[in-house]
């Protein structure tokens, strides 16, 4: 199944407004259809590699090899036993629903990007709204960002600042816990309530126990952060992670845009997350190096097939595919008219102008994509802290920011 989705369909997406600079956006999937669990044995990573900017030119320009390593850091270390995936009637552990005409599984997978614009957030930043936390939980947060560092030549050649993206972590950590101590104490009000009523003995409600999240794996590339996290009970049916990055910046090849791309597999199904960061520009004809980006991404991405598993390798090959990021296509409309249209919630008039749209009608980008419904305002470009589009003589309102599928 491969979506293209905007951040407000249902395989559902909303898109709320936030202070710095573009807005993020965000993709709750539901329903998706799990096969049953195998045995298997999950491969551990916890460093980052860093590497110096003449071994990085001379790898990606010269060699073609893929940009950055394979490590990627999780919480799970390799005394964790993954043996037991098939858990499913584990006593202390929740079961998610079944469908019985189909016997698979259905979880709830939130998708988001946001360009932060080099940011460096600040230590009590409130994710919640952007997360969702106080009115939906999700099994699954797939989390992406674009310029968690600005794309100077230092970032770009130099060595990884791991310190921010272990900040944005700490920061999702800490919303996800939050949101699990509200929703216990929720249900704790709840059952409360019932034992008056129908007094039941202690640990019947135990289907609702409370679990933490947990990273499996996140990787970042430059200004491209991709974050996955899962409830605990879910990490012993996770298998086979893996990240690859392509970078298609300077020289066709650097970091400072590109994908880094994330796979797993969650019980026998597969899912690749692509999180991208494409070409800017706003000229006649900048989507063309946009649309070249894509193709780049697609053919150049490659997971390890693994030892002793025929694994998918390509973005392609695997089960449920989402692509998201800051996509840079732009609104091919004078900005006074731009600006007018918005004010009125004409998004039907914009999205006729919207270069994506032109470029998959046409056949020159993702084919075989779907897209979901567009009914929020261009994403791009806000002034910091506020809601209000930064004003300048080019017209700069866009739909850049993307989550598809």
């Amino acid at each position: 199944m491969k979506l293209l989705l905007h951040p407000t369909s249902f395989v559902s997406i909303h898109a709320p407004l936030h202070p710095i600079l573009h807005s993020p956006f965000l993709l709750p999937l539901t329903s998706l259809s799990l096969l049953p669990a195998s045995r298997s044995i999950m491969p551990q990573y916890r460093k980052f590699g860093e590497v110096m900017w003449p071994k990085l030119v001379a790898n990606k320009y010269f060699l073609h090899r893929p940009l950055g390593s394979n490590h990627f850091v999780t919480d799970f270390s390799p005394t964790d036993s993954f043996l037991d995936v098939n858990g499913l009637d584990h006593p202390a552990l929740p079961e998610r629903s079944l469908d019985d005409q189909k016997g698979r599984l259905k979880y709830k997978v939130f998708v988001s990007t946001w360009n932060v614009g080099g940011v460096v957030p600040s230590d009590d930043l409130n994710l919640e709204d952007w997360l969702d936390t106080k009115n939906n939980s999700y099994d699954i947060y797939v989390l992406g960002f674009q310029e968690i560092v600005p794309l100077s030549v230092k970032n770009v050649l130099g060595p990884q600042k791991c310190s921010i993206s272990m900040k944005w972590n700490s920061l999702i950590r800490t919303t996800l816990r939050k949101s699990l101590t509200n929703q216990k104490r929720i249900h704790e009000s709840k059952v409360e309530e019932k034992q008056k009523v129908h007094p039941v003995k202690d640990g019947s409600s135990r289907e609702h126990a409370t679990q933490d999240f947990r990273c499996i794996l996140s990787k970042q590339m430059v200004g491209i952060l991709a974050s996955v996290w899962v409830r605990g009970d879910l990490w012993r049916h996770v298998r086979h992670p893996s990240v690859s990055c392509i970078g298609c910046g300077i020289m066709g090849c650097l970091g400072n845009k590109g994908s880094v791309s994330v796979r797993f597999y969650l019980h026998e199904t597969s899912f690749c997350f692509v999180c991208c960061h494409l070409a800017s520009g706003g000229k006649e004809g900048d989507q063309v190096h946009r649309n070249s980006d894509v193709m780049d991404i697609f053919s150049r991405t490659s997971f390890p097939r693994g030892s002793s598993f025929n694994l998918p390798q390509k973005i392609l090959d695997h089960d449920r595919i989402v692509l998201f990021g800051d996509l840079n296509y732009r609104i091919s409309l004078p900005e006074a008219k731009m600006r007018s249209l918005v004010e009125q919630k004409q998004w039907n008039i914009l999205l006729e102008k919207d270069q994506l749209r032109i470029e998959v009608s046409e056949g020159r980008a993702f084919e075989g994509w779907h897209e979901g419904v567009i009914a929020f305002s261009p994403t791009y470009k806000y002034y910091q802290n506020s809601d209000e589009y930064y004003g300048c003589a080019q017209g700069v309102i866009e739909f850049c920011g993307m989550v598809r599928a």
